[in-house]
This record gives C-alpha cells, structure tokens and sequence, in this order.
C-alpha cells in the first residue's frame, strides 16, 4: 500500500498488514465489527441493563454447582460471567462447564448488578448474566499461572513467551513503553528536533564494541554490520544543516552480557548543532520533567548539579544514589599514625554511618565482611565502630584506639547513638567504589532506596581520560569522540593530561545509567604544527640512468587535497646511454613511500618516490 501526494505520486512506500486474531476465517467488516460491542474494561454500574458482547480469554472458572462464573480477560481488563442453573438454558450451561483456563470466548448478555462487589478490578459492582456462548479457540492447561505473581520461573515463561505477555504486568510495561515512546516524539518535535531513519546494515567502522556482521548475498564474501549507534549518519546530518534531528533506534554490540548493556537494546539518540552546555541540559532536563509528568503523573522540579569530583568525594559513585544520606568520610587524618599497619600503610581511610544499625549482631557484621570480600568488591576486610544507645563505643580496633579516638571518627561522621560506622581503606580510588557499593547495599537493607521516590540530578565536569595502569597509558573515560572544554585544550600537550575535563553528560538516578548528551570535537579546532619548508627535488644518478627522488611528506594537512608535485623526464634525443631532466614530459607515478615503478614508455626508466607534496 502507498500514500500519494497531490500530484499522484507515492511519497513514501509503506506497506500495511492486516489480519484477524480469531478465528482464522475471513469476514466481513461488519461481521468483524459484531465480535464485541465493549472491552472487557468499559462497563460500569451505569450500563445496567444494557445488551453487550464481549470476547477475551477466560481466565479463571468458579464452578460452585448450581452457579458458575468465569472471568474474561483482554488487554483492557476484566469482566465477570455468571451462569445459573435456575435461568440459564441446559446447554449453555454444560458448554460454560466444559471451559477451561484461556479458552477463547465470545460471550454476549445483560449487564447486572454484581451481588458482592469488589475494588480489586475496575468492573468489580457490575457482571454479565450470559445468554449466548461460543468458544472461538480451546487451549490445553497452560505451564504457570496467568497473573500478576505467576508461579512460573524465568525459564518457563521465556520458553512460553506467549502466555507470558498475557500476563497484566507484562502487559502494562510494554503499554508504558509505548506511551513514552510517543510522549518523546511529541516533546522533542515541539522543541524543533526532527525524527529520521537511518540505515540498519552498514559499513563496519573502527568504534568501541565488536559489530554483528550480515552477509551479503549479491557480493561474496562481504558483510554488512549492524550499527551500534547511528553514529556516521550523525555526522552526515549535522554537515547537510539537520541542526537538531532525534531517532528512538536499535544499537547492536556484539560483546558479553553485563548488568546494562544487552547485544541488543534502544536509545533515545539525538543529534544538535550550534548548541552550548546549557543548551543540553536545559533540553533534556525539560524532556525528563514532560515524561514524568504525562506517564506517571510525578512533578519534578529542578535539577541539582554536582561535579564529577564532588560526586566521587561524597558518594564515591558517578551516578550517586540521592534518595538517603551516608555519605563519605575521610578519616585518613584521624586514622592513622596510632599503630594499626593496615590503617598506616593505606592512601585513604574512609567510612559511612549506618543509622540504627548498632544492634547488629556478630554475624551480620561478618556477613557483611564477606560480602565487600567477594571478587565483584574487592575489599580485604571491614572495619567497624558501634555507637551504643547508651553512649558506649565498640570497635573491631580497640586495642589500636582510644575511645576518645573513635568519638573523634564518630564525630566527623556525624553518628548519633544507635548508630554504626563502617570503615575500608586502600588505594583512594578503589575504597571509594567499594565503600559505594557497601553503602548502596545497606541503603537496600535498611529500606531507604525507596520505589517511586525520584532524585534525578545532573553529574558535570566528567575527567576526559583515565589512567590504565595495568597498560600504562591513558583512555577516553567515556569515548574517543567527547570534546574537552576550552579552557583545558591546553592541557592535552601534556605528558599527563589526566586533568583535562569533558563537556557532561546526563547521569540520573535512581534509574540505570543513561547514555549521551556530550559535545563532540568538531566546535574546537585541533592545533596545527606550522608547515615545514620542504627541500627541492634532488636528481641523481644510478647505472647511467636519471632520475627525481621526490622528498617525504610527514605530517598531514585538513582541508582541500593537496594537488601532486608533477615532474616529467624526456630522453634526450632517445638514446639510452644519455638522459637529461626536463619537467613537462611523462608524469611521475604517485605510489606509496619505497615503491618503484617502471616507466612503460621508455621500457627502462625506473623512478622511485618517496610520498607526495603539496603546492
């Protein structure tokens, strides 16, 4: 099917496939039309009396004897059938009592009051008193049970994948899906942004991830990949004037599993031109307030910001988890000197407080010791400090420090009593991602990361690169393609330029990390070295033969192609014991550095080239 413009031309292919669910036979529109007259989520207590058809699938039977009711479900919700034996004609009575769990009903009748209403479902004051039933499909026993808290495993339900997404909660996160889907799209084109299409099978390009590879049938023994981002179409559209242009797009990385990242997943990407830092943030920041708002109904307000220093100082995390305290205290200065070695020989001692948590026992606390051991932390042990409702103070350290020490590192971390404070040290960086870890895990346990309680806030001022010290040398902390900021552009001729800041991208929480929103190279230009004298052309001679070594080109210049120096050689007089140098006769080949070529015309004139030079 096409769509045609006014002058009768397709404007666009499209195709469009249409086909009944059940049955599989043909119909008419109307008779289509007739299979339900609501869903099974309209009725109310105002359409007593009203003659309606529904058609779901069933998804419970109540057979009590004389009464029987089924609950009929579709995507919209449910309604409840009643047969009596007393009204209810003989064989439609043994027909209902043939049903089983997700048979495919068509079940029509009046709307009455529901005898024991309910608030559980939305139809619960009103039933149908059925007068006609047909079964439209019949189904075996399903593996688990079609709920909300099935009984089936993630095993069972992903090999019945089908019966799963009946499921309402299933149901529900793609229906959300959906919903933000088109709240995006509208949020962003009333901000200017255009939506376009972008190629799925491309050439391969030198990025971060391996690629999925397609092979191609016409050309043999070529492949196309599959794009882990649009990032190449980015760039052709930013150059061709799209100064703001978004896709809702499938990326493709052909790498191992992790806690975020899937061979396959969706990103909101977007593209803009001609934009500063604020600009970013104040058009994402206002994206994040409109989703909330129209798909949960949650008012935001303003965004907190904090550098990436301060984030890593007081949480010891880029994404810091705002929804409770405990943040970091560096106690490296109160800590050591007082002869406990392992305290001592670390760069940094640091420790969060616990709220309430002084009576735990034992083996809680060697619990928790084990589990910041575990190789996914890394930590060697843990240090603690109880403050006891009373005022007493115990320590792991006692016989290291004095009460009046450990009052001192209690203070600092402003405990209270009741309260217990945990310690790590080590290398700074490594504690602070442990300790992070340990203090997201208690914020677990101790019911404080609370669902439905949002702190989104902007993480700026990102490091550039990070040191490897297992390779030796830097890397880009996010990826090669960000852009450090202006004021830092010095710092990249450094030997170390690790202090060199990127320009930020979005980190909220308590949701998983979320990717983009950087500044790229192109608005800084790359300094240029100044542009060497090149030495002439030297001629020389080999076996009686002439000929130009042209000199080597070393650096590049951007911009227009340089055009080739052009040097010819003319025999003289066409005598092979005898050459001279002329410049307009027989092109010098252009072949990399070290290659010969031999010169077809003469039969044997050989010149060797060295690279090209520009004008």
């Amino acid at each position: 099917m096409a769509i045609f413009s006014k002058h009768g031309l397709p404007n666009f292919p499209i195709s469009l496939t249409f086909a009944p669910l059940f049955p599989t036979t043909c119909f008419t529109s109307n008779e289509y039309s007739m299979y339900r007259t609501h869903t099974c989520n309209d009725l109310r207590i105002a359409d007593i009396g009203k003659t309606v058809t529904l058609a779901g699938w069933a998804a419970t039977v109540r057979d009590k004897g004389g009464l029987l009711w089924i609950d009929l479900r579709d995507r919209y919700g449910i309604t409840q059938l009643v047969f009596d034996e007393n009204y209810t004609a003989p064989d439609l009575f043994a027909t209902a009592r043939s049903i089983g769990r997700e048979f495919v009903l068509q079940a029509s009748g009046t709307v009455i009051e529901r005898a024991s209403k309910t608030t559980k479902i939305a139809t619960g004051e009103i039933e149908i008193k059925v007068t006609d039933l047909k079964i439209l499909n019949v189904s075996k026993t399903p593996h688990f049970t079609i709920q909300d808290d099935t009984d089936g495993g993630d095993d069972l339900r992903m090999k019945y994948r089908y019966l799963d997404l009946r499921r309402n909660t299933v149901q529900q996160n793609i229906i959300f899906r959906s919903n933000l889907a088109i709240e995006t799209r509208k949020y962003l084109a009333g901000q200017g942004f255009v939506e376009i299409e972008t190629p799925f099978l491309i050439k391969s390009t030198p990025e971060g991830a391996r690629d999925f590879v397609v092979p191609s049938r016409m050309n043999k023994g070529q492949f196309y990949a599959l794009p882990q981002s649009p990032q190449t179409f980015k760039q052709i559209l930013m150059v061709a004037g799209f100064d703001k242009y978004f896709q809702i797009v499938k990326c493709f990385r052909d790498e191992d599993l992790r806690a975020d990242r899937q061979p396959e997943f969706t990103q909101i990407d977007c593209e803009m031109s001609f934009i500063h830092q604020e600009d970013i943030l104040n058009t994402f920041e206002g994206l994040t307030k409109y989703l909330f708002q129209t798909t949960l109904g949650i008012e935001l307000g303003d965004f907190p910001r904090m550098t990436y220093d301060e984030a890593m100082r007081r949480f010891g995390s880029d994404k810091p988890d705002l929804r409770f305290g405990m943040e970091f205290a560096d106690l490296t200065a109160v800590a050591k000197g007082k002869g406990f070695q392992v305290f001592d020989s670390a760069e940094s001692v640091i420790g969060i407080c616990a709220p309430g948590c002084a009576e735990y026992s034992r083996k809680q606390i060697d619990e928790l010791t084990e589990w910041v051991k575990r190789p996914q932390i890394g930590a060697k042990g843990l240090v603690y400090v109880k403050y006891e409702a009373d005022g007493t103070i115990k320590s792991s350290v006692d016989k290291f420090y004095s009460p009046d020490d450990l009052k001192g590192w209690l203070d600092q971390c402003g405990a209270r009593p009741g309260d217990l404070l945990f310690l790590l040290c080590g290398e700074d960086e490594k504690t602070r991602k442990q300790l992070s870890e340990l203090r997201l895990e208690m914020g677990g346990r101790l019911g404080l990361r609370k669902p439905g309680d949002f702190k989104p806030l902007w993480v700026v001022d990102f490091p550039l690169l990070e040191w490897d010290e297992e390779e030796g040398r830097f890397f880009a902390m996010h990826h090669p393609f960000t852009s450090p900021k202006q004021a830092d552009i010095p710092k990249m001729g450094k030997r170390r330029p690790g202090s060199a800041q990127k320009h930020p991208r979005r980190r909220l929480r308590p949701r998983a990390q979320r990717r983009g929103n950087w500044r790229r190279l192109y608005p800084y230009p790359r300094p240029r070295p100044a542009k060497p004298q090149l030495p002439p052309a030297r001629i020389f001679s080999r076996g009686g033969r002439s000929a130009v070594r042209l000199p080597a080109r070393r650096f590049r210049i951007r911009g227009p192609a340089p055009r080739r120096h052009r040097l010819r050689i003319r025999p003289a007089q066409f005598r092979h014991e005898r050459y001279q140098f002329h410049p307009r006769l027989y092109r010098i080949p252009q072949k990399q550095p070290g290659s010969r070529y031999d010169d077809r015309r003469t039969g044997f004139n050989q010149v060797e080239a060295t690279g090209r030079v520009g004008d």
